[in-house]
């Protein structure tokens, strides 16, 4: 396999070759959940909260300003892995003092089940095609990891012989690319007959890249209509505070016209400018990327996920998910349990493995 494979050219922080940007979110709670929550619950909720607003500075959210999420957040986005095993991870790197160590469930859940998460879709960093396997038999053990995305590069001449050996286990959703690929044009109509595969499998495609890759998008969901394809963190566009760029409207309304194309409004805070050290907190500032989003996809097609534990870098999760939380709420329940979870059951068609018969 060439060593270009599986390289994206956007990636979380713009750090790894191998990352993918990402913010979580959540919004208003019944009742019946705020009077069954445990003390320690609250205390560890309010105990993030907290910490959110030194992260993110004087005018970030304080307890007083939270959003609660409704039953049953599903993430869309996070990734596990572990460097202690023997061979080791290809990222990230050792020199990376915040990612470059264990990356389990365990871990997530600690931060993330406060918030009202109740599983997690996983997207693999790993180029290895074992790693896929990693993460599927990490999942049989905690069913919290309610599916997995796969790593396959569908250039790779082996590529039909691993999707038909992962599509195998039902905890296997998708595979995730990067839009260079779709560039090719000496490849592209062996790369589309590839990804047909997809939906054969009843499996989705969720694709990164920046700002201008929604045309990428809108060219293969014209070739495969019915293949489910989610773009990735809002397309890596860098918020300001003012209206996005016209390219990316443009793009992302041309994709949107395709019935089965997603996105993903996340990695909000991921490469915004700093003040002080700190992406801005104020809700306002991202407002402009996120009506572009709402004008384009509707209710029906947009998703929540957080990039954890790349999220790590830039805000802690309680805060990032607090940014795009408060902008459901003003859009009322319905669209609210949408975004948080019913529409991610329309995108990867994930397992819920709690469900009581």
């Amino acid at each position: 396999m060439r060593a270009d494979i599986v390289t994206p050219r956007y990636h979380e922080g713009r750090i790894s070759p191998l990352a993918s940007m990402d913010i979580p979110g959540a919004s208003s709670v019944s009742e019946t959940l705020s009077a069954h929550r445990s003390s320690r619950r609250d205390f560890l909720r309010d105990t993030a909260l907290a910490a959110a607003g030194v992260a993110l500075g004087a005018h970030a959210l304080h307890a007083k300003d939270e959003v609660r999420p409704p039953l049953g957040i599903i993430d869309t986005h996070t990734h596990f892995y572990d460097p202690t095993r023997p061979q080791g991870v290809p990222w990230p790197g050792k020199d990376d003092k915040v990612l470059y160590r264990r990356v389990l469930p365990a871990d997530y859940k600690a931060i993330a089940e406060p918030l009202g998460i109740t599983g997690t879709v996983v997207v693999e960093a790993s180029p290895w095609v074992e790693d896929n396997q990693w993460l599927l038999d990490l999942a049989d053990k905690d069913p919290f990891l309610v599916g997995i995305i796969g790593n396959l590069d569908p250039r790779d001449a082996k590529f039909t012989e691993h999707l038909e050996r992962f599509a195998k286990n039902k905890l296997f959703r998708g595979i995730r690319i990067n839009n260079g690929i779709l560039r090719d044009e000496a490849t592209w109509k062996s790369i589309v007959a590839a990804l047909g595969q997809l939906v054969d499998h009843d499996l989705e495609l969720d694709v990164n890249g920046g700002p201008d890759m929604p045309p990428d998008v809108a060219r293969l969901a014209e070739a495969l209509p019915q293949l489910r394809i989610v773009i990735n963190h809002c397309a890596n566009v860098k918020a300001d505070g003012g209206p996005p760029p016209a390219a990316w409207r443009a793009g992302m309304q041309a994709a949107a016209r395709h019935p089965h194309v997603i996105c993903k409004v996340s990695a909000l805070v991921e490469g915004v400018q700093q003040r002080d050290g700190k992406p801005p907190a104020e809700f306002d500032f991202y407002r402009p990327v996120i009506d572009v989003l709402w004008s384009a996809f509707g209710e029906d097609r947009l998703i929540f996920g957080s990039n954890w534990p790349v999220s790590e870098r830039f805000a802690p999760l309680s805060a990032v998910h607090q940014l795009v939380a408060r902008y459901y709420s003003e859009k009322g329940q319905t669209a609210t349990e949408k975004y948080f979870r019913r529409n991610a059951q329309t995108a990867y068609k994930w397992i819920d493995r709690l469900k009581k018969s």
